[in-house]
């Protein structure tokens, strides 16, 4: 074996990898997970929007008691 015929075949094999990944990513019974997985960022910003509403909240009320 020359060394162009070992390249070709790892052309191949690369190539076949990335075949099977998007298949695999491209999947119906991945589509769901994907889905969770990409709403969880827009889950943790309304969660911290939340926390920074409740923090609002309270240091009014403090403010409102110390008057």
């Amino acid at each position: 074996m020359d060394y162009n015929t070992i390249r070709g075949m790892f052309t191949l094999l690369i190539f076949a990898v990335f075949i099977v990944i998007v298949i695999w990513s491209y999947s119906k019974k991945r589509q769901s997970s994907f889905d969770d997985i990409a709403n969880s960022i827009l889950d943790d910003d309304l969660k911290t929007v939340h926390s920074l509403q409740e923090r609002t909240k309270q240091s009014k009320q403090e403010t409102n008691n110390n008057v």
